[in-house]
């Protein structure tokens, strides 16, 4: 069975890397395209070399927007506790690397504790 080839607005991800940014820009909804046709900023595009020189690249900057150039490399992406490792699919084109790492954590509810209702304070506490 053939493997599906991955389309992207239309074009293949060959077709996507020899494009220039203000060429994918274009093809991606107005927020990202706004933020790409401003510019990037001096650590979007500081990461940017990195992730094209080294493999072992960790970052603050959870607002940069997945270009074609990073497909297939791992970027490390700090959460606010720890940073956590990404691989850069072809699907995730056009989204932020913060999308892809959860900053809060989900709320767990357990059992009420001694004091929390009336009939609780009775207890003892051993």
């Amino acid at each position: 069975m053939a493997r599906k080839e991955f389309v992207f607005h239309g074009k293949v991800m060959d077709e996507l890397k020899n494009m220039s940014l203000k060429e994918f820009a274009q093809l991606l909804p107005a927020r990202q395209r706004r933020t790409l046709l401003k510019g990037l900023s001096d650590l979007n595009k500081k990461l940017l070399e990195d992730i094209k020189t080294s493999n072992n690249v960790r970052t603050h900057c959870r607002d940069v927007i997945i270009l074609p150039e990073m497909v297939g490399k791992t970027v490390k992406v700090y959460s606010g506790k720890e940073f956590v490792p990404v691989l850069i699919m072809a699907e995730m084109l056009g989204h932020y690397l913060g999308e892809f790492v959860l900053s809060r954590r989900k709320v767990v509810h357990h059992a009420p504790g001694i004091g929390a209702t009336k009939s609780s304070a009775a207890l003892s506490v051993r």
